[in-house]
């Protein structure tokens, strides 16, 4: 199983989907990993009922973070904007579908870590916002 879910990590991010920037924009927000260099930008338009109508992200890093980044982004289209300050750690990881080691799982949080913070309008990202 987790050949398959490594076929779809490695599709996202060879082909991403919603890469992009978005010209205007609502909620704009960026952040990278220290760790490892990876960065992510996030930009999202929300209609005034306050869901999210489109959401792109743009950014360089390893394959993880980036195919997280992607299905993150798809799978917000059509939500309130509340239940995406829902989303969560494990959230993300049932996206990805295999076990990540502390590192990998600072790549694969980064684009939550990056939603998170421009949704609430914060001016700092934390790691706080991902528990």
């Amino acid at each position: 199983m987790d050949d398959l879910y490594r076929e779809v990590i490695i599709e996202h991010y060879k082909n991403p989907s919603h890469r992009g920037k978005l010209d205007p924009h609502d909620f704009s927000f960026a952040d990278n990993n220290p760790l490892c260099g990876d960065h992510i930008q996030i930009d999202l338009r929300v209609d005034i009922t306050g869901v999210v109508t489109e959401a792109m992200f743009d950014g360089h890093g390893c394959a993880i973070s980036q195919a997280s980044a992607d299905l993150l982004m798809e799978s917000i289209i059509g939500k309130p904007l509340e239940e995406v300050k829902k989303l969560n750690k494990q959230d993300v990881l049932d996206m990805l579908g295999i076990d990540l080691g502390p590192v990998r799982l600072k790549c694969a949080l980064l684009s939550l870590k990056v939603l998170k913070a421009g949704a609430y309008g914060l001016g700092e990202a934390s790691d706080d916002l991902v528990e």
